[in-house]
């Protein structure tokens, strides 16, 4: 059997590979110990990427990763779950990004800042077009999604190669998906964690939002972004009328898929230990099971968010397929 790196993908992600500095349960990543952080690979597209892999998915991540050692960790990581990594960037100049993850006592997550810098940037901010096009042909022949985030779009370099990477895809037919993925410290590191998007940050993204094919909100960004959480009133509000999923954390999914809305209540995690990267595990159920009625879609997606919240981190914890049915019987 091939492996999937040997494959095309059918999924490609761009955007950010990061580590999570993940802070101890109720205390300051950026005064604490590095014995009393757990340092996890993540970011949101090479989460995705990752979970996708996992449930067997041929997928592909667009990024680009400093040459140290969190470059490396993530090279091997790539290459263990068959990730095609032909876009796969290699920055000599700029160091891989760190993120301060603050940790509540339930498990709950607060970006707060970076680390590791040193006033240069970051390599996930400096993606080259030039390389991208000399691999885009062999990347594009047989991708059928396309999934980014906003965060791109916060740095020049990344936002002019999404833009080029946008108008190659809708070239191509491939299907866009948007996971907003609003973290307001990647466009303002001095921001509130918690603030929503000012209005040149949404400027900018309100034209990705336009070319969704598929577009994932939690509650929240559906508000600060929209004024609503109804899926159907979201696409109502957009010229392509996209399919819509909302998410609200243990309360139901909402959605608008196929011209029908509906809702469900999600599976609640046996017990959590991290909620980082529930999300995203919850975007690659959907993507990996797209063809299937779209109750089934969204029970599948719901039950690998549960799974991935009984694990640090957000790439250790995501299941296998096989998991994810095991998981649903039991639920039934």
């Amino acid at each position: 059997m091939a492996e999937l790196s040997a494959l095309a993908p059918r999924v490609l992600c761009l955007g950010e590979a990061l580590v999570d500095r993940l802070g101890p349960l109720g205390g300051d990543p950026s005064t604490a110990s590095a014995a009393d952080c757990d340092d996890r690979l993540g970011g949101a597209p090479a989460n995705v990427a990752c979970a996708l892999a996992r449930l067997g998915t041929p997928v592909g991540l667009i990024g680009r990763l400093g040459e140290d050692a969190i470059g490396a960790a993530f090279r091997d990581l790539f290459r263990q779950r068959d990730v095609a990594v032909q876009a796969l960037q290699r920055d000599a100049s700029h160091r891989s990004r760190v993120v301060l993850v603050r940790r509540h006592a339930n498990g709950e997550r607060v970006f707060q800042g970076f680390a590791g810098d040193q006033a240069l940037g970051f390599a996930d901010q400096m993606l080259d077009r030039d390389e991208l096009e000399a691999v885009w042909p062999g990347l594009a022949e047989q991708s059928r999604w396309l999934l980014v985030g906003t965060i791109p779009l916060a740095s020049m370099a990344s936002a002019d190669c999404l833009q080029w990477v946008l108008a190659q895809a809708k070239a191509a037919g491939l299907a866009l998906a948007v996971d907003v993925n609003w973290r307001p410290t990647f466009w303002n590191p001095e921001a509130d964690p918690a603030a929503g998007p000012t209005a040149d940050a949404q400027a900018l993204i309100q034209p990705l939002l336009e070319q969704a094919s598929l577009l994932k909100l939690a509650r929240e960004e559906a508000l600060w972004f929209f004024g609503s959480d109804d899926p159907a009133v979201i696409a109502a509000g957009l010229p392509q009328q996209p399919d819509v999923v909302v998410t609200d954390g243990a309360e139901p999914v909402r959605w608008f898929i196929a011209k029908e809305a509906g809702s469900m209540p999600v599976f609640p995690p046996a017990q959590v230990v991290d909620t980082t990267g529930a999300g995203d595990a919850f975007t690659a159920g959907l993507l990996h099971c797209w063809d299937r009625p779209v109750r089934e879609r969204l029970r599948f997606a719901s039950a690998c968010g549960a799974l991935v919240c009984g694990g640090a981190g957000a790439i250790d914890p995501q299941p296998q397929e096989q998991d994810v049915s095991a998981f649903l019987k039991e639920c039934v």
